[in-house]
């Protein structure tokens, strides 16, 4: 195989998904989120593409050293298989991966997966113990069941919109939020079924939606509107709830103050401003009475913090224990100490040459997560198919045919 068997390090634990084998079906952001990260626990990652194109999100844009940088992020440690899945070799080819597989996932247009004979119901009557995983917009029913749904559309559809932004313009978030969440909660869900399935056999088959997913993320506001009646507000880099709770000008920037309880409050004016008053005033004395008064909490603490630069009030509000940080761009996150000192970045390989990346945040004491090559189109066909039996005589007639790349 091009692709060895994850191994861990020597003298090390077993990465804790050695041994499971994922078939993934997969495009776009959603459905590789969740594979990625069953491969970065050493589950072998069998990613499907279309011959040709492949998943699309190779050609979002060509960032990384004439890559795409959706791509080089979220397929790291997989093998790819290019299968023409209109014609019916192609299809078997598929179906003998799902065979032999653990997990299959698959994250296609609603519908698609049964026009191909690739349901659920079919698969697991086939395969009692395979664990199914369909990613959708809205789910298998219901009025929106039918519609297509990226990223934007579901934050905008589940009001995630609506709270985030500033007063005066409603934003979506700046990383594919409904995306991210479908994708994490499938690897959350492969993960259970596989615990249960070593304990009963049984496989199961699991639905996520975009939309499910992000209305979860929505539960504080969802609960302000149903029982006090209150659209949460955009508040920009600020709180809705709590006060102080926002960026507030220094000497030479600004900074990020958030201060969540009134022992919190007392620390600030007393500890880092020498305002003691501040803490007395009546205004102030609780949290409910800041967000009460909170344009003139906000104006008190930003006539304190000018009086400092941003470096030296950053470390004044961690000496106190004051919650606070800078406001970074992505060059300052990229150059960011914790990262380093945490010896945080590694080096994958790509088609086009070696990448920074970053290691998961899932960090086990005995193994590192793997982190194998970014692939690039079909690399692994050939040694999948002859893994599966076929000689190198089919092998290039599939490819004469356009059947695989």
């Amino acid at each position: 195989m091009d692709s060895a068997e994850p191994q861990a390090e020597k003298g090390s634990g077993d990465l804790p998904l050695h041994g499971v084998t994922v078939v993934s079906l997969e495009q776009a952001v959603a459905a590789p989120m969740a594979s990625r990260h069953l491969a970065d626990f050493g589950a072998r990652v069998i990613k499907v593409e279309r011959v040709g194109e492949g998943d699309f999100a190779r050609n979002y844009d060509a960032a990384v050293h004439g890559l795409a940088s959706h791509f080089v992020w979220l397929n790291r440690g997989k093998e790819s298989i290019a299968l023409d899945l209109k014609d019916e070799r192609g299809l078997e080819v598929l179906r003998q991966l799902i065979a032999r597989a653990d997990v299959f996932i698959q994250n296609l247009a609603p519908g698609a997966a049964q026009r191909l004979g690739l349901g659920a119901d079919e698969l697991r009557r086939d395969h009692p113990g395979l664990i199914v995983v369909n990613i959708s917009g809205y789910g298998t029913d219901g009025p929106h069941r039918d519609r297509k749904a990226y990223d934007m559309l579901i934050q905008a559809e589940t009001g995630l919109c609506s709270i985030t932004g500033t007063p005066e313009t409603a934003t979506k978030t700046g990383v594919p939020s409904a995306d991210i969440a479908s994708g994490l909660y499938a690897m959350s869900s492969v993960q259970a079924a596989l615990f249960r399935r070593e304990r009963t056999g049984a496989g199961a088959t699991i639905e996520i939606s975009m939309f499910d997913s992000t209305v979860e993320w929505l539960g504080h506001s969802m609960y302000m509107q149903m029982y006090q009646d209150k659209q949460v507000q955009r508040m920009g880099l600020s709180h809705a709830s709590i006060a102080p709770y926002d960026a507030y000008p220094t000497e030479d920037g600004q900074i990020l103050i958030g201060v969540q309880n009134d022992r919190g409050w007392r620390a600030l004016v007393t500890d880092v401003f020498g305002c003691p008053e501040l803490a007395d005033d009546e205004r102030f004395a609780t949290n409910i009475e800041r967000v009460r008064h909170r344009a003139q909490v906000d104006a008190a603490v930003a006539a304190q913090t000018r009086r400092f630069g941003t470096a030296e009030l950053d470390e004044l509000l961690a000496a106190a224990g004051i919650p606070a940080a800078q406001l970074n761009d992505m060059k300052s996150l990229i150059a960011h100490p914790q990262l380093s000192a945490r010896d945080r970045w590694r080096e994958v390989d790509t088609e086009a040459g070696p990448i920074r990346a970053v290691l998961p945040p899932m960090t086990f004491e005995d193994v590192q997560m793997r982190m194998d090559p970014v692939p690039a189109l079909g690399q692994q066909t050939d040694a999948v198919l002859a893994e599966l039996g076929r000689t190198a005589e089919q092998i290039a007639r599939l490819r004469a045919d356009g059947v695989v790349q």
